[in-house]
Order: C-alpha cells, then structure tokens, then sequence
C-alpha cells in the first residue's frame, strides 16, 4: 500500500514545520505549499510553489493529496482587519476548495483565540463547549481564526468536505519566532519579574505536541466536524519556565518579585505607549499578557486526550531549554 500523502501550508513555520517532521518520521509523503523555495523546509518534504491566496495553485498543489494539514496564518501584522482577513479567511476558504477538489481531508489549525473573554470566567475550565461569546471589534486575530473555523465547520456540515480543526494557545518550540524571542530578550538580561511569586500555571503548549494532536485528529473519523483544545500539555509554572529558559540560554536568571497592583501600571503605560507607537496597532503587548503571567491556564484538552488519545511527548523539561537553546544559536 502506497504512503499517504500530505499537503502542508505554513510549513516552514513553527507548527507547520513540527507537523513535516511527525508526517515524514510517520512514513507520509509531504508536499509542501509556499511562495518560493526555502532552505527552512525540513528535509525530506517536497516544495511545491504556489499561495493560499492563489485558489489555482492550492488545488494544484492538493490533487493526489490524502490530507491538507493548513497552518499558514497570519498572526502578529500591522494593517488592521483586512491584513488578517486575506490570508485567514480568504486562505481558508482556498483551503476548502482545495480539499472539496482533491477529496482530501482538511486539517485547520484554529487557535483558543476564538473563545471570547479568555480569562473571565474562573469557576471553571475552558472546553470547546464553552459558548464563543462576541469578540471586540479590534480583535482583528481571534475574529479571523473564528470566521476561518466556522468556515471549515460549515463546510464540513455540508458535506462538502472531512474536517477538524485544533485550538492551541501560546505555542512555543524549535524555530519559534513570536513567543520565545520576546521572553530570550528579557530573560538575557539575567533577571525577570514575577508576580505573585510566579506560580501560575502559563498557557502554553510544545509546537511538536500540537503537531502530534492535529495528525491524530486529522486521522480519526470521529474527529470529523469537531474541533479539539491543545492548550495543555504539561503544567508548567511561570518561575519554572523562567528557570528552564535561563538553562537553554546558559542563563542563571534571578527573580524580582513585583507587586501586582505595580505590574498592572507597568502593563497599562507599556500598552499605552506601544499603541501611541504603532498608531493603535499594539500587537506585542495586550491587555492579556498580565492575564497570562498571573492566572492559571483556563483551558482544558480532556476532549483530545479521551477522543483522539492525545499524549503529549515533549516535556517542559525538554522542550523550554531546547526552544531557548535554538533562538540562541539562531537569532540574528
């Protein structure tokens, strides 16, 4: 019997990449959708050129596929509503077709974002029952990945196509560019704040986890017309995950407790400032990052460990110092 076949978008980013990786050591052929050929590919995968915005190209490049695993997203742009439209919500419906033509089965990598007041409520876990309350107008990301979801799941309702669809959090991992660089930065000053003694459980989750977690949902039939939180793997503090980054980055890093009602102020002026710079485009800092290093990771994934048997393998352990140890030895 001959391999499956793949077709991955995004795939010389983090997600993306880490979903190469699992397929080909899996014995899958992966093909590999970008703009131009890049030296980032994981070895091994085929790169077939081509855009999610180019509806031609994406069937093209899908015809034979068994799977389209669709990562490409924009997450962290300037331009307001539509620069997240084009590529989520137009990509995304690319991303339909494509699948409806080749009969392949359709993958979306979604994200927690899509749940509205992240932090509200306290009193109990955040599931994929939780209802999707209105999001703020200027949410332009978390809009984008819920109308690109809803797009997938109408779809698949429709019988047009087979989908899922994976909910991370914060991702973080080998080749991160978004997450661990901001922290690296901080943290190579030798020291970090913390607040609350840093005993929070962070919102985060190993890119080759989710990774693992979109193959199993992407090969289960049950997982058709469902969508799936991987938002935590392992439980890991922020004083741990400080502690492992400064390992990764041959690091001791010393701990400045600040109080919360200071870090609050800190919080509100970087915020004010950082959209005074970017004339109200602020997307490094938001009003969630104190949310983020003071409360417990809301989220729950019973539903993919019952459903799908998700076990994630990359420990914190493992995995923080391995993402600082690579922006170390890579950041220009």
């Amino acid at each position: 019997m001959p391999s499956p076949t793949a077709l991955v978008t995004g795939a010389t980013g983090l997600v993306g990449s880490h979903i190469t990786e699992r397929l080909l050591a899996d014995g899958w052929s992966v093909r590999a959708l970008v703009r131009r050929p890049s030296p980032e590919l994981v070895a091994g995968a085929e790169s077939v050129v081509g855009d999610i915005l180019d509806r031609e190209s994406f069937q093209r490049a899908a015809r034979g596929c068994d799977t389209i695993f669709h990562t490409a997203a924009a997450v962290t742009v300037s331009g307001g509503w539509e620069a997240f439209r084009r590529p989520n919500v137009d990509g995304t419906s690319n991303a339909i077709a494509a699948a409806e033509s080749s009969g392949a089965r359709l993958l979306q990598l979604s994200s927690v974002a899509v749940y509205s007041a992240r932090y509200a409520d306290r009193s109990r876990k955040t599931d994929e029952d939780t209802p999707l309350g209105p999001l703020p107008e200027g949410a332009f990301y978390a809009r984008s990945k819920r109308e690109s979801e809803n797009l997938v799941m109408e779809a698949h309702a429709k019988g047009r196509i087979w989908a899922t669809a994976v909910r991370p959090d914060v991702i973080y991992g080998r080749r991160d560019r978004q997450f661990v660089p901001r922290i690296a930065r901080l943290l190579n000053r030798g020291f970090a704040p913390v607040i609350g003694g840093g005993h929070s459980i962070l919102a985060i989750v190993h890119a080759a986890n989710v990774a693992d977690g979109a193959v199993l949902a992407a090969t289960h039939d049950g997982a058709g017309g469902r969508a799936y939180n991987l938002a935590n793997d392992f439980d890991v503090s922020v004083r741990e995950f400080y502690s492992l980054a400064g390992e990764g980055l041959g690091r001791h890093i010393r701990l400045v407790p600040v109080p919360y009602g200071i870090a609050r102020v800190v919080f509100g002026v970087a915020l004010a400032v950082a959209k005074l710079v970017t004339r109200g485009r602020a997307s490094v800092i938001n009003t969630d990052s104190i949310s983020m290093v003071t409360r417990d990771n809301p989220f729950t994934s019973d539903r993919a460990r019952r459903e799908l048997g998700w076990s994630p393998r990359v420990r914190p352990e493992v995995g923080v110092p391995e993402a600082f140890r690579w922006w170390r030895d890579h950041r220009t």
